[in-house]
């Protein structure tokens, strides 16, 4: 069964999860960080993508060059796997493409250390990719653990470019903020992704 036939009750069902919901986890000090010249440039095809409204030209205009830009925020010491398969137990269902990974690695040609899912939202509806972005944190979380990459928490966005829903997972306990960012502004989101993937390094 691929991730995307996860609702939030199968996933917390069957992995034995518990959620605390409405809980807001970025820090009051969080550090704002200024987009480039080059991220501030695809505001530009921002009417373009909400006029066509498909989760590939979001996912193409909107989520990639976000995530590229926080690539090269850090210094390309991390990796971002677009469309990524990522099968880690088939037993249990955790198998099928992740819309986006971010990896604590600079490895590129194969993923190591996922530390944030990303799920790109169905005809916007955030709510809806929920049940799938935790059944990939759940897979992120065991992929580590086999791997020896002890992270401690693992992050999940539910996104439709625009609007991003962001969680994370530790232990069996996952926290979901109910808050949904808007982009633009850039520097919010920018800042959030920044911080998730230097968080507990």
């Amino acid at each position: 069964m691929p991730y995307s036939q996860f609702t939030i009750d199968k996933v917390k069902q069957d992995f034995g999860l518990k959620t605390i919901e409405g809980v807001c986890f970025f820090p009051n000090s969080l550090e704002i960080i200024t987009p480039t010249q080059r991220l501030q440039g695809v505001l530009e095809d921002l009417p373009w993508a909400i006029a066509v409204d498909t989760e590939k030209a979001r996912s193409e205009v909107l989520i990639n060059p976000v995530l590229l830009e926080v690539r090269r925020i850090l210094n390309q010491e991390i990796s971002v796997f677009s469309g990524e398969e990522f099968n880690v137990d088939t037993s249990v269902g955790l198998n099928g493409v992740c819309d986006f990974l971010i990896s604590r690695s600079p490895e590129q040609l194969t993923v190591e250390a996922p530390a944030i899912v990303i799920v790109g939202a169905k005809k916007s509806d955030l709510k809806s990719g929920i049940g799938q972005c935790i059944s990939e944190m759940v897979a992120a979380q065991r992929f580590n653990e086999v791997k020896g990459k002890f992270i401690n928490t693992i992050y999940g966005c539910v996104t439709s470019g625009t609007q991003w829903r962001f969680m994370k997972l530790e232990a069996q306990t996952v926290t979901i903020d109910f808050m949904d960012y808007s982009l633009p502004p850039l520097e919010q989101i920018v800042s959030f992704l920044v911080w998730m993937v230097k968080e507990d390094c």
